[in-house]
């Protein structure tokens, strides 16, 4: 039977913002981070928002010797009253319930966990740069953490969400390629897509 309760415990020791103007992608991480474990016994269960910290986990744990895990990527912003606004956030939910399935990991219930992301944002909301091309960057993740050998699907995760206050990817805004490598890896990339596009356009005829 799963939980549906969500526990805050504030941090006593609050880190320092960075310049909003100065920021870098994915280096800075804010003062709290929502946590979730499942297990067969108990489904997802113990949900809590608590201060940002390492992980424990044990060396045995299937995600590092098999991979078996999943990530998503979505962001906050500012409106011009100052409050904060997510982009999409139930299509990255419902997108990482599918890598879930893909990956033989037990679905999350979407409104719930929309919640409990809607909660972290409040808490953190001061965390949200104010300048021109700046979020928070928000990464949700799932891992494999039964402790076991074995070549099969875990029986036991770990969810934890990360914000970050971000600037723009690349320093150099949109025209970040200077090298024979990156071009052909952006070629290669403009081909996946447009193979994609008329792909779906052939399943609409």
């Amino acid at each position: 039977m799963e939980n549906r309760t969500l526990r805050v415990f504030k941090t006593m020791s609050y880190r320092e913002k960075p310049n909003s103007e100065e920021l870098a992608f994915g280096r800075t991480f804010t003062d709290h981070m929502f946590v979730m474990d499942y297990s067969d016994a108990e489904g997802w269960h113990d949900a809590k928002i608590v201060p940002y910290e390492p992980l424990k986990i044990d060396p045995a744990a299937m995600v590092f010797h098999y991979g078996q895990s999943v990530f998503e990527g979505l962001k906050a912003y500012l409106n011009p009253q100052g409050e904060p606004l997510l982009f999409r956030p139930r299509k990255n939910i419902a997108r990482l319930n599918r890598s879930n399935e893909r990956l033989c990991i037990p679905t999350l219930d979407e409104d719930f966990l929309l919640h409990a992301l809607k909660q972290l944002i409040y808490i953190e909301k001061e965390w949200i740069p104010k300048a021109d091309g700046t979020s928070l960057y928000i990464r949700p993740m799932i891992i494999s953490t039964e402790p076991f050998l074995g070549v099969a699907p875990s029986k036991e995760y770990k969810l934890v969400i990360i914000l970050s206050p971000v600037g723009a990817y690349y320093k150099e805004g949109i025209n970040p390629i200077k090298s024979r490598w990156k071009m052909t890896l952006f070629v290669l990339y403009v081909g996946v897509l447009v193979k994609r596009k008329r792909a779906e356009t052939m399943h609409l005829v």
